[in-house]
């Protein structure tokens, strides 16, 4: 089978090497020259453990090619995945020309029966506009020229990618085609060789799914950082609470852990784009739009941890942040915490030390020289009034804590993913703040 993707980004790129892995000929595109062609040269431009040597492996292999022009392979292909980004509008609304504009060049070009997949995070509706915007170019071109589109939302976790791919959950088709149907369970059955894990749905129900999922999680999310609040002020332990309401079945363990905000490509846009659907149909989303709330409060909690231990006064202390990333296993800072909180120490006079394992390069290329980058984690102590953990990489979870006495001027860490140990930390004179 032979398939189009088009965008390189992290969906189009992962997918794209995945389907190959599978045997499947894949031809991904972008209208980006310089990335195409880094490709073509074996450079990756995002951070995935092990997509260099899977995208390597398929190119050798002749399965994986890069394009710029998708008009070249549409003659080629049985299905064209639309993979672009839908960046949000200052209204937060999805802003979706990148996929209209894919919409526009198939029905431009078609030549026979193909189907367009939407795998883009889109609005509940997109697909219609997709639809319509072929159809119109069919007619302009006077041709008859059969076609399907269909929606197949993606359910990747960043640092954990292929897995998902290579093993998912599920796998979320909205199509009112039977022929589509079938040549999309034909494509993906070598991913479900361990049991069938393909659900067809109707169109708009597919476009909803991958939202109400993202919006769900985020939504736990700040459910626990808002009882990690509460639990400060009476006394609890939010890691208890965790354990204990996680450990009932109908609520699940599964992102329930208070932290300092969520962030990354997903959360804060398809949330944002969900609360903008609900109002253009003149529903008001509450839960969502407290979900924000908290998640912005939440962003702010390290700094106010740090603020109040030195009473307000800020200015001319060195402050380390291990980890700047998003999440761990990733390079992605879009909505990290960190950005937050580099701004507010900066603005307080603060002079910030960082050290992230993978991320110090993305984090130059936003916010410059403003903070000093370091070698490794303990250099990036040296001389410190306070360490806070704002990302849990593993490296960081076991700190040889001698070294750290020798390095900082003063012993205080700010834990704002919970996960070290108060007495130990403070049987070797540190103070510990964590976050709940």
């Amino acid at each position: 089978m032979n398939i189009a993707i088009v965008g390189t980004g992290y969906v189009g790129l992962v997918s794209g090497t995945c389907f190959a892995e599978m045997g499947i000929n894949v031809t991904c595109v972008d209208v980006n020259e310089k990335k195409i062609q880094a490709l073509m040269n074996g450079n990756i431009p995002i951070y995935e453990p092990g997509l260099d040597d899977m995208v390597k492996r398929n190119v050798e292999a002749g399965r994986l090619h890069f394009s710029t022009n998708l008009i070249s392979c549409l003659d080629n292909v049985e299905l064209v995945f639309s993979a672009v980004g839908t960046p949000p509008d200052e209204d937060g609304s999805a802003d979706l020309k990148y996929v209209l504009a894919v919409a526009k060049t198939f029905g431009e070009n078609i030549k026979k029966y193909t189907i367009l997949i939407t795998k883009s995070t889109v609005p509940v509706g997109t697909a219609n506009k997709v639809k319509a915007i072929i159809q119109a170019e069919l007619t302009k071109r006077d041709v008859d020229i059969p076609f399907d589109v269909a929606s197949n939302p993606e359910f990747l976790k960043e640092g954990a990618a292929i897995q998902d791919f290579m093993s998912p959950d599920r796998v979320v088709v909205g199509t009112d085609s039977e022929q589509a149907q079938k040549i999309i369970a034909q494509l993906y059955k070598p991913f479900m060789l361990s049991g069938e894990r393909m659900i067809f749905t109707d169109i708009p129900s597919a476009e909803m799914i991958k939202y109400a999922a993202n919006s769900m999680l985020a939504t736990r999310i700040s459910f626990m950082n808002d009882i990690a609040n509460l639990c400060e002020l009476v006394g609890a332990d939010v890691n208890m609470v965790r354990k204990g309401i996680g450990s009932d079945t109908r609520i699940g363990k599964k992102f329930l852990y208070a932290g300092c905000g969520y962030g990354g490509s997903c959360f804060p846009k398809d949330v944002k784009a969900l609360i903008r659907t609900a109002e253009c149909y003149g529903y008001d989303m509450q839960v969502l739009k407290a979900v924000e709330t908290v998640n912005k409060y939440q962003k702010e909690v390290l700094f106010r941890k740090l603020s109040k231990h030195y009473k307000d006064d800020l200015h001319g202390k060195i402050i380390t942040l291990w980890g700047l990333a998003f999440k761990p296993e990733t390079d992605d800072m879009r909505e990290a915490p960190a950005l937050v909180l580099i701004e507010k120490l900066l603005n307080a006079g603060c002079t910030v030390k960082v050290y992230d394992p993978i991320a110090m390069k993305e984090c130059y290329r936003r916010i410059g020289n403003t903070v000093e980058y370091c070698n490794d984690m303990y250099e990036a102590t040296l001389d410190s009034h306070a360490l806070l953990l704002v990302t849990e990489w593993k490296e960081f979870r076991m700190p040889n804590l001698p070294i750290l006495e020798r390095m900082m001027k003063e012993l205080l860490i700010i834990d704002g993913r919970n996960i070290y140990d108060r007495k130990q930390l403070e049987n070797n004179n540190f103070t510990y703040y964590k976050i709940g």
